[in-house]
């Protein structure tokens, strides 16, 4: 028998919606950036109140959902969100909110959006790059298998690390696939368990680091001391094969 504490978000009433966000804007095809974005958002306004997204774009994947998550966790003291029409507890607002009011309803715009995206970059296009660390949270198997063809595609080959934080039953697993055979000619450099905002991992310490982690680009300048560059995975890819920040909005 499972045991678990009657206590807290254990308890359904504990549950329960408090602060609804309505995004002002559809996107049919969200980025990754997007659900960092807002997720930084609704944390920075909800506190550790239990947050409710509606019209939320419908996401690729978990790991887009898990960059939420990671990310409103940062900026607030999240620790879980609903989204109406997407995840389980939401299937309408009355559900959500088991039948109260909002406390209060923001309304999210691109602009706030891309204020929040703004914030974990503190280098321009262009600056020389020293590392690239992505999977904070881990990397999963998916998000391990959009990494790879990316690298294959551009063939960074300036000697910049790319530091991919991944679990070790996922590594394990890669590992017993040959998924990574050959990847060290292109820097990569996984590592398992930890993050490397929160240890002696990266080599360099005195250049700009590059992400697309909105929480490891939050901790990271507090807890290192590095410069950060945010952008999408491709553009980080495309960056350690260019030796420079380069972002596809440029």
């Amino acid at each position: 028998m499972v045991r678990a504490p009657a206590w807290g978000l254990h308890l359904s009433e504990n549950r329960r919606g408090r602060i609804l966000f309505e995004l002002a804007f559809a996107d049919p095809e969200p980025s990754d950036s997007l659900f960092v974005g807002i997720g930084l958002v609704i944390g920075q306004a909800s506190g550790d109140r239990v947050p409710v997204i509606a019209g939320l774009p419908r996401p690729r994947d978990e790991d887009q959902l898990k960059a939420l998550g990671a990310a409103a966790a940062t900026t607030g003291a999240v620790a879980l969100f609903h989204a109406v029409g997407i995840t389980p507890e939401a299937r309408t607002l009355d559900e959500v909110f088991q039948g109260h009011a909002p406390d209060e309803t923001i309304r999210i715009t691109r602009a706030d959006i891309d204020h929040g995206l703004a914030r974990l970059s503190s280098v321009p296009d262009g600056a020389p790059l020293a590392a690239v660390s992505l999977g904070t949270p881990h990397f999963s198997h998916e998000e391990w298998m959009r990494l790879l063809p990316l690298l294959r595609e551009a063939a960074p080959g300036r000697r910049i690390p790319i530091y991919v934080n991944t679990g070790r039953a996922t590594l394990t697993r890669l590992q017993e696939e040959g998924a990574l055979a050959g990847m060290e000619a292109f820097g990569l450099i996984p590592v398992a368990d930890t993050c490397t905002y929160v240890t002696s991992i990266l080599e360099r310490l005195d250049g700009v680091v590059m992400t697309n982690s909105g929480k490891w680009a939050h901790y990271a300048p507090g807890n290192i001391g590095v410069s950060v560059a945010f952008a999408e995975m491709r553009d980080c890819i495309r960056s350690a094969a260019a030796g420079h920040v380069v972002r596809s909005a440029s």
